[in-house]
């Protein structure tokens, strides 16, 4: 499964911000990191369903007693799987009494596989067992020999992409578990993070009122401003003209008198 690269940004000093965040300022994030799982794990899900109605195409049901068997051994094959690349990683960093432990521990769960698939070949006939060559991993939705061999066991089960899905399902468990622990978080969830989707057509008509009458309010305030300050300045300009009218006209009374006063001057020489 090739996801390509991560579209999300990979910063350590985020990642200490986060961290320093108080708990209560940090749901957003889970919720975010939640939905994105959930969407992921639900497409891992769907594609091993599909998987497992095609194998049934080509192989044989079983019955109820069989597919309990068919089952048990499954189980034993992923445990023998998870064991030896464990083991196999433990000797490799040193700890081989660890290590030899663990594969005596798969030594033990070989010899309960083979008696249950001697079992399971006694239960059912010949050609069904023969059929069951395939089955697909719940985990990772990939498919798997039915009897495929140690080796290939411990690759699958101990390879990035079986234990990536392992630890995606284990993070995935924890913020369900944080969600609906954290009253906080879950009101978020279901009743203010999606709020806007669950707003009636009445709701929204009656916004839209209230924000036309603040707009009239506005344009009103803004008109009575304008007119104010015409009225301002047409009482300005005649104020000016005014005076420049009496201006003159004192003037004029000015010229007036002082012919008068020379022409009585001269009638008097």
């Amino acid at each position: 499964m090739d996801l390509g690269n991560c579209l999300f940004i990979h910063d350590p000093a985020h990642k200490a911000d986060y961290r320093k965040e108080p708990d209560t300022k940090k749901f957003q994030y889970e919720l975010d990191a939640l939905e994105h799982l959930e969407a992921f794990i639900r497409d891992c899900d769907q594609r091993t369903e599909v998987a497992k109605a095609k194998l049934r195409e080509t192989q044989e049901e079983l019955t109820d007693e069989a597919s309990q068997k068919a089952e048990h051994i499954n189980q034993l094959s992923e445990q023998i799987g998870t064991k030896l690349a464990k083991a196999e990683q433990l000797g490799a960093d040193g700890h081989v009494e660890e290590s030899l432990k663990l594969m005596k521990e798969v030594e033990e769960l070989n010899l309960e596989k083979a008696k249950s698939e001697a079992d399971l070949r006694t239960a059912i006939p010949t050609s069904t067992y023969q059929q069951q060559k395939l089955r697909v991993c719940e985990v990772c939705s990939a498919y798997l020999g039915v009897h495929d061999n140690d080796r290939r066991l411990a690759d699958h089960f101990g390879g990035k992409l079986h234990l990536g899905f392992i630890e995606i399902r284990k993070k995935l468990d924890e913020l369900r578990q944080y969600v609906s622990e954290n009253h906080i978080v879950r009101r978020r969830r279901f009743e203010g993070y999606n709020r806007s989707l669950f707003v009636t057509v009445e709701e929204r008509r009656d916004k839209e009122r209230d924000r036309e009458r603040e707009r009239e309010v506005e344009r009103s305030e803004r008109r009575q401003k304008s007119r104010s300050r015409s009225r301002s300045r047409s009482r300005s300009r005649s104020r000016r003209h005014s005076r420049h009218r009496n201006g003159k006209h004192s003037h004029k009374s000015k010229k007036h008198h002082h012919r008068s006063s020379k022409r009585k001057s001269e009638d008097r020489h």
